[in-house]
């Protein structure tokens, strides 16, 4: 069944309401327990009698939306072959990327046709790697690989803004053959890092011509998926890494991102007070990938065995930048590089600048650009990093 299937669409979002009608159900019901039960107070007959009548009501609730949910999913799945494709759409894709962003390792736990698999991309449309050497699907096809790879909750098209994108207008410059990577950013950076690597590998094998040299240029949560891909490949002795030369990061969170460790701490305050612990579900529907963002982790030891919604300080093995590869790094900040330190430091709103310079308080931690290869892009916010023409230019004179 292709991505594109009406029905295979339509099975998700049913799938997903379902999920979605029954998991508020149980924060009503657990809501419902601790007002009628209040915490440290001994509870009257009466009370029970209340929440077991109640209870009835929310496992008939559960019940019904599951059976409803299956009676529709398994109608929809005999449909496929009359609903069709859907077509394309840049907002059908940026919906799909979002959700993925949020919620991609609950749907691909679950089977969720939602889910994006990983594929490499050209001109917005996917390519068939084992065929690759065959079919011709790349028009401009040398040695020299230049792969896009994009941030958290976003897609490879989403490289085009205010009718500008850095991978189209750099590959016209420079002719390097030119690559998008497509992949669920709601999985662990980890996961994605691995798989990245091994569809590299592939990448390579079936490369039409001899590949000379592979570029990265990485916004945001791309960076450390990147990263993350040359660590498992020079872990498994892939031949990829060996013809990987640079890598140019755009405000990506080497060392986390601020929102993501707010968003741990409210957790924290909420699951702490007896009442408000019921809420504290709805914060840790957020995704695998986003709890990564919290330090920055790109490896599986960085999360094995931890709950990753418990609050800790950062524990992660620290991956230095790779000896072999020219790294480069741009970080925006919303003000001027001449502002106030905290006002300056606080970078393009989603990412600090230190976060995206590799600079952290413990020299340890910190990651070692050399000088010549950073750059501060001054009134940037994240989102501004995909189009800022200043942005372009220090790109094309990095990569030549």
């Amino acid at each position: 069944m292709s991505d594109n299937n009406k029905a295979s669409f339509l099975q998700g979002i049913t799938r997903l309401v379902a999920d979605a009608t029954v998991g508020t159900t149980d924060i009503v019901e657990s809501m419902h327990h601790r007002i009628v039960h209040p915490p440290l107070l001994p509870s009257t007959p009466i009370q029970h009698i209340i929440t077991g009548i109640a209870g009835i009501t929310y496992r008939n609730i559960r019940w019904t939306t599951r059976l409803i949910g299956k009676g529709i999913d398994k109608s929809l799945g005999k449909l496929g072959p009359i609903l069709g494709d859907f077509k394309e759409t840049p907002r059908k894709d940026s919906t799909l990327a979002v959700l993925n962003g949020i919620l991609g390792d609950y749907l691909e736990i679950n089977n969720n046709p939602l889910a994006i698999q990983m594929k490499i991309r050209n001109q917005e449309r996917t390519i068939s790697i084992d065929t690759l050497s065959q079919t011709g699907e790349i028009s401009n096809v040398n040695g020299k690989i230049l792969i896009m790879v994009h941030g958290s909750c976003m897609n490879d098209s989403q490289w085009t803004r205010d009718e500008h994108n850095h991978g189209l207008a750099l590959a016209e410059k420079s002719g390097h053959s030119l690559l998008f990577l497509h992949y669920n950013s709601g999985r662990h950076i980890s996961s994605n890092g691995k798989d990245f690597s091994e569809l590299l590998e592939m990448l390579i094998e079936t490369w039409p011509v001899p590949v000379e040299e592979i570029t990265f240029i990485c916004h945001s949560m791309g960076g450390l998926v990147s990263r993350s891909a040359y660590y498992y490949g020079q872990l498994s002795d892939k031949e990829w890494t060996k013809y990987c030369t640079k890598m140019i990061f755009l405000g990506t969170p080497h060392h986390g991102a601020p929102l993501e460790r707010i968003g741990n701490y409210l957790d924290t305050v909420l699951h702490t007070i007896p009442y408000t612990t019921p809420l504290s579900r709805i914060g840790k529907i957020r995704s695998a990938g986003v709890t990564d963002l919290r330090y920055g982790n790109i490896t599986d030891e960085d999360r094995q065995s931890k709950d990753r919604f418990e609050l800790t300080g950062d524990q992660r093995i620290i991956i230095p930048l790779p000896d072999e590869v020219e790294c480069f790094t741009i970080a925006g900040v919303t003000g001027k590089i001449s502002d106030k330190p905290s006002f300056r430091k606080a970078g393009d709103k989603l990412v600090s600048l230190n976060s995206a310079l590799g600079i952290h308080k413990d020299a340890e931690k910190t990651l070692e650009f050399k000088k010549a290869n950073t750059w501060i892009s001054e009134e940037t916010t994240h989102s501004d990093l995909l189009s800022n023409q200043n942005i372009y230019k220090k790109l094309v004179s990095w990569l030549s």
